[in-house]
């Protein structure tokens, strides 16, 4: 029998999934056999440059998907499942202030958080669950049978479970078992051809659709898998072509002369899919209903704390400039001046700057032209990127943002739902949510400055030793 470890499990859920989404949405497979050939072409343009943020193949394999559930023990159970694909809770986000429609959910996401594992395969699941607490949302009675009908249902069978504890447990699972494990848990994601509730998912639909695509059926699926792609403009356009609408604008960074950033989402719009619905006279008849689409991402540099701090400002002033009517009210052209003005033009000053998170290798050749000057223990990082001798490889944003996050769902909301801000909202954090998961949500910029810090021990560790020459 062969061993099967946690990659292994986690390459082949992943390549499940994307099949099975593929038969239930066709477009999703379309959008896939673009974005490798936007990926080719890039490629064939650019050289190495293109391989700059990870390798043509993982960039060509690499899936995110999105999932939602609608309470903390649903959330503890499928924690058990991603955790048997070698997957963990990062990041905590916050969707429900994120947009001015009714998104009333807390997310994080599942993903392996060694760089060794993310580069064997970095497959994500973005998790939502549904914050059914929150008055703004949900009166009390509603609270109560929402809380009634989310407790009854079974989203994750126990042999699933026991046998996603096991693969955890031991690093992996020989096979059969991880053949039944694949079978079982890529089947809890398939959409259920179960009747839906007609009444009481239009209820839940006047509040949120996510709401109601969370609580008003009796079983989970995926919203949506994401492939990635190195030009992102280059495979809105053409989408558009192949007659496939596609969502408003491209949310996050906008498209600029500088180094990409964190994350660029779009997506086709949400497609009308056939249901079956059982009606309040207790007939079952077809139906249909818009949740689920096809998105896709470029990823860019991860930018350390005080860079997201810049982020924000920069995103903060672009609806500042748009509020007051600048840039013909075109948010990618005011966003882009707002960029040139404020962040760096070239990865080795946002490096130096101490904006975004980087590897370093040692340049010897640059060390010899530098001389003794910049070996010592005192000289900074800083002066050594200048100085050439700490070469900088960009970190790759392995993350979310909650704003485009937000912006996705509401492209693909059937109306903006209900919210009533004249109430407090639960609170939720980074804390609340370890807590709702029942295991530690790392925090991404631990990560990421963990990954960074070793670089650099290793850059001074290499520098000491010529020094001691």
């Amino acid at each position: 029998m062969t061993f099967q470890q946690l990659w292994q499990l986690r390459a082949r859920f992943a390549g499940r999934l994307s099949t099975m989404y593929g038969q239930e949405v066709p477009a999703y497979t379309t959008l896939v056999d673009v974005s490798a050939a936007v990926n080719e072409e890039h490629l064939a343009r650019h050289g190495a440059d293109a391989e700059r943020l990870g390798s043509i193949d993982r960039v060509t394999a690499e899936r995110h998907g999105a999932i939602r559930v609608g309470s903390p023990q649903e959330m503890r159970q499928v924690a058990r499942i991603f955790a048997a694909f070698g997957m963990h809770p990062v990041g905590f986000y916050d969707l429900r202030d994120a947009s001015a429609s009714s998104v009333p959910v807390i997310s994080t996401a599942f993903r392996p958080t060694d760089p060794g594992e993310l580069a064997k395969n970095p497959f994500r699941v973005f998790t939502s669950m549904l914050a059914a607490d929150d008055p703004r949302f949900f009166g009390p009675e509603l609270q109560q049978r929402l809380k009634e009908f989310i407790d009854h249902r079974i989203l994750f069978p126990q042999e699933l479970l026991d046998l996603a504890d096991r693969a955890a447990e031991a690093g992996g699972l020989e096979e059969p078992g991880a053949e039944r494990l694949l079978d079982l848990a890529t089947g809890v994601f398939e959409l259920s051809g179960e009747p839906v509730d007609h009444a009481w998912y239009r209820e839940l639909e006047a509040v949120s659709a996510v709401a109601a695509d969370i609580g008003g059926v009796s079983a989970t699926h995926v919203n949506h898998l994401t492939p990635r792609v190195l030009d992102i403009d280059d495979l809105y356009a053409r989408m558009e072509a192949l007659g496939i609408s596609m969502i408003d604008e491209i949310q996050g960074p906008p498209r600029w002369d500088g180094p990409d950033v964190l994350l660029r989402q779009t997506s086709f719009r949400a497609l009308a899919e056939e249901r079956v619905f059982r009606f309040q006279d207790g007939t079952v008849g077809p139906g249909a209903l818009r949740v689920r689409f096809g998105e896709v991402e470029q990823r860019g540099i991860a930018l350390t704390r005080t860079g997201r701090d810049l982020y924000d400002r920069m995103v903060a002033e672009t609806d500042r400039r748009l509020a007051v009517g600048e840039g013909a009210g075109v948010r990618v052209d005011v966003a882009r001046a707002v960029w040139e003005a404020h962040l760096p033009r070239t990865e080795k000053e946002l490096a130096v700057r101490g904006l975004g998170y980087f590897t370093y290798t040692l340049d010897r050749d640059a060390l010899v032209r530098a001389g003794g000057p910049v070996i010592g223990p005192d000289v900074g990082l800083g002066d050594l990127i200048e100085a050439g001798v700490a070469v900088p490889e960009p970190i790759v944003y392995e993350d979310f943002l909650p704003r485009s996050a937000a912006g996705i769902f509401r492209s693909n909301l059937t109306d903006e739902g209900f919210r009533d801000d004249a109430q407090a909202g639960t609170d939720y954090d980074i804390t609340v949510m370890s807590d709702v998961v029942g295991r530690p949500v790392a925090d991404p910029h631990d990560l990421y400055r963990r990954q960074q810090d070793a670089s650099v021990a290793l850059l001074r560790e290499q520098l000491a030793a010529v020094a001691a020459r």
